[in-house]
């Protein structure tokens, strides 16, 4: 990629672990969703960015598959954000194994994350031999510590969220272009501010957690009004300004609004609402 081609970002799934409906659910928000259809059903958060380097590992990357034209068999890496099972559903990776797939070109896929995301990927890895067999492979992350990720550079950033999980959110630069993608996580980590202070990237495209919808949350998860916040911040640092793109993304039904209900709250705050196969060129 050079610096005239654009930056593709899909949204395959925006919802938080339980879908929207929620799998065993019957409140209001899922009823409505239910009955208005469209952008109002999510499958669980998972994003690729030109359609080539993967943002989580959900249970319903199938469907990912079937709805969204997502070609898994040509996906070389993989960046998880942290270890509850709707952001790494890692039993899949024995899907990979030789005589359960059948790729065109023969190659690993490389998975990414912190340490609970080591165990549980490796645990999977060692029992099907797939490092072995050259179809999975894992490469341990830390937070401010950035990698190559073929023509990208990679950083992971500290997230507010469950601590067991040493979470992380990215940012992602194809040298041209920045994308902030940053869902389960609260308002940030000081540390985390403290490192964008000094390093100061223009995001062109910012995506943050919104589990919460138009209610208050400030830790482990964000609603609009802490989304607002974070834009703010990131605007004073000289982050963002008027072109970039905010996105409001990864909602829970315990938010209450449907999509068709939080567009025109949003909208007032200058932010979109994510929705499945949503895809945003920079």
């Amino acid at each position: 990629m050079n610096g005239a081609e654009r930056m593709k970002f899909t949204f395959l799934g925006t919802a938080a672990a339980e879908g929207w409906p929620g799998i065993f659910c019957e409140c209001e928000g899922c009823r409505k969703a239910k009955e208005l259809g469209g952008r109002n059903i999510r499958t669980r958060s998972q994003a690729v960015i030109d359609d080539q380097l993967l943002i989580d590992f959900p249970a319903d990357t199938y469907l990912h598959v079937l709805y969204h034209g997502l070609n898994l068999a040509k996906i070389k890496h993989c960046l998880i954000t942290h270890a509850h099972s709707d952001h790494l559903y890692e039993a899949e990776f024995e899907m990979r194994r030789k005589g359960f797939a059948y790729p065109k070109e023969e190659s690993a896929l490389t998975v990414y994350g912190t340490n609970l995301t080591a165990y549980k990927v490796n645990n999977i890895i060692n029992l099907y031999g797939l490092s072995d067999e050259g179809r999975v492979k894992f490469q341990m992350i830390e937070p401010f510590h950035p990698i190559d990720v073929m023509n990208y550079t990679v950083t992971p950033l500290k997230a507010d969220h469950a601590p067991i999980c040493n979470p992380v959110f990215y940012w992602i630069s194809d040298h041209s272009k920045n994308i902030l993608y940053a869902n389960d996580t609260g308002y940030f980590p000081e540390e985390t501010w403290s490192y964008l202070e000094e390093k100061k990237p223009y995001f062109n495209l910012v995506s943050l957690d919104c589990t919460f919808g138009a209610m208050e949350c400030r830790h482990g998860h964000m609603g609009l009004s802490t989304n607002v916040e974070v834009k703010n911040r990131l605007m004073e640092l000289s982050c963002a300004d008027e072109n970039t793109i905010f996105v409001s993304h990864h909602f829970s039904h315990n938010g209450k609004l449907v999509y068709d209900e939080l567009v025109p709250i949003a909208e007032q705050h200058n932010f979109l609402v994510s929705y499945d196969g949503m895809t945003i060129n920079i």
